[in-house]
């Protein structure tokens, strides 16, 4: 923790030194944020938002790896009992104290919040039983041994016990927003701004900046001018088309890391008739080609994902063979990014009884991710080339991701990120059969199911050991891609942009940390 501890108080040595103008900091954000809620909707802008005002048990540094936070320290007691130390002496925005009871209330919420379009409850299910041994120290019983208690405890942000019934849109409206974090929610205008104030009782010391607002500039050319103008002093997500222009900029710096990011495709892989697949003359069609692994694995082979990271990313990629990037935990050395073949693509359509195609919409969003709809518009053009005639409707994500919860796509392109930073979030989420009740598959739209899948995650998810735990997580996803449960297309690579001499370190998990923005001295 001393290093921790020394970082921040030499930020706010160089917080205090700095003119009054200075201690506001203006972000760009590349990513609509739909709610506040910490508890609402798993996805990045919204989780990125809620690191500000609320604390974790665990949170993780820039690259990926589990750090001390709310809690002090954690261990496994026995094989199904996990103990966290809370950190003393910790307050929440309105001078409450943080205790264990937060945490109880805080586990307890996740699976009560209704309408979520990507719910948490895959990193609390594990959890039978809470048991309050002092107002510091807590413990998480499990039906089986769990390794992942850690790294799952740095995704379920902590709420005030007080607002344990509160509605997603207490929190919208910051009636509940009330966290123990380094800023305290000042106004939320979706779709607008988010403006935040320093908390000066955060436990882990003063933060560079007294105000940080947070502009919504989902628009690609409206983030670099607003950069150019100095009316915002950082950008994430920065146009790839724009990186070269701007790193002849000298009022400007770029930073860049290879993320956790999966770009990929998921198809209706469950149901016997789906939606927005049909015949090349759009009659209905009596089955699912999609069921079949072989048209799965087609429709994968008649991917260039060269060219797409070449022409459409403009080289701020790196082509997918599998789910996490090779130097996290988890990844294989066995699969190999899948290669451009259509004439096998063809020929496996030919043995799966679809030798003259069928006709499908690519569904995806159009302001979420990196150039994600030029992304679906490149595959659309390389599945119709392939004798797939492929229509692309792309959509705000906060269109988009109701609708493929609700599962009225059959095939569609989206992103993820591990947040745990190892394989098993990816598999739990994308891959294993949904089961909502035990929080397996809730970001698996398109409901591929597999049993040895399964198993084999389950396995990993039990193991303490973590030579055995990573053999059974490669396994796992040998076995998925192998049988084309989702395709993978690549990782994004995370660009931000700074002026005024800030600094910042590129992180894996792609969040945007205001506190993390260092002034120039």
């Amino acid at each position: 923790m001393r290093p921790f501890r020394s970082l921040c108080a030499a930020l706010a040595a160089i917080a205090a030194a700095l003119p009054a103008v200075a201690a506001n900091l203006v972000i760009g954000l590349g990513t609509d944020v739909t709610s506040t809620d910490p508890h609402y909707h798993n996805l990045t802008p919204n989780n990125n938002v809620a690191s500000h005002v609320y604390g974790y048990l665990v949170e993780r540094n820039e690259k990926s790896q589990p750090q001390p936070s709310l809690a002090t320290e954690w261990k496994a007691i026995d094989p199904t009992t996990w103990e966290f130390k809370l950190r003393k002496g910790v307050k929440f925005h309105d001078g409450s104290d943080f205790t264990a009871a937060d945490v109880v209330a805080s586990i307890e919420r996740v699976p009560k919040v209704p309408n979520s379009p990507s719910p948490f409850t895959a990193y609390t299910k594990q959890i039978q039983k809470i048991e309050v041994v002092d107002p510091h120290t807590i413990r998480f019983k499990t039906a089986l041994p769990y390794p992942l208690m850690p790294s799952d405890m740095s995704q379920v942000a902590i709420i005030s016990r007080q607002f344990a019934n509160a509605s997603t849109e207490d929190f919208n409206s910051g009636k509940a927003a009330i966290g123990t974090g380094p800023y305290k929610l000042v106004r939320f205008a979706k779709g607008d701004r988010l403006e935040l104030a320093r908390n000066d009782a955060w436990w882990g010391g003063r933060t560079p900046w007294e105000k940080v607002t947070l502009r919504i500039l989902t628009q690609d050319a409206a983030r670099v001018a607003a950069l150019l103008a100095g009316d915002v002093q950082v950008i994430e997500a920065v146009p790839t088309a724009d990186v070269a222009k701007l790193k002849t900029d000298k009022r400007l710096a770029i930073y860049r890391s290879v993320s956790d990011r999966l770009m990929y495709v998921h198809m209706d892989s469950d149901r016997n008739v789906t939606p927005t697949v049909t015949a090349k003359d759009g009659k209905p069609l009596d089955r699912n080609p999609l069921k079949d692994a072989r048209v799965r694995k087609a429709l994968s082979k008649m991917i260039n994902r060269g060219a797409i990271v070449e022409r459409v990313m403009e080289g701020e990629a790196v082509p997918a063979g599998q789910i996490v990037p090779d130097f996290l935990f988890g990844a294989t050395k066995n699969l190999k990014v899948e290669a451009y073949d259509p004439e096998g693509a063809k020929k496996l359509l030919a043995e799966a009884g679809w030798p003259d195609g069928f006709k499908v919409m690519l569904h995806a969003t159009n302001n979420r991710y990196v150039n994600d709809a030029k992304i679906a518009q490149a595959i659309a053009q390389m599945w119709t080339r392939g004798g797939i005639p492929t229509e692309v409707v792309a959509m705000p994500s906060a269109t988009f991701f109701p609708q493929a919860t609700d599962l009225k796509f059959s095939l569609l392109q989206a992103g993820w990120s591990t947040g745990t930073g190892e394989s098993s979030s990816s598999l739990k989420a994308l891959l294993m059969t949904f089961n909502k009740d035990r929080g397996f598959g809730t970001a698996n739209r398109g409901r591929y199911s597999n049993g040895k899948v399964d198993a084999l995650t389950e396995d990993a998810l039990q193991t303490v050991d973590d030579v055995k735990r990573e053999a059974y997580l490669q396994r796992a996803t040998e076995l998925a891609i192998g049988d084309t449960g989702l395709i993978p297309l690549h990782f994004q690579i995370s660009l931000w942009a700074t002026r005024d001499g800030i600094t910042y370190t590129p992180r894996v998990d792609e969040q945007t940390l205001a506190w993390k923005f260092v002034p120039k001295k």
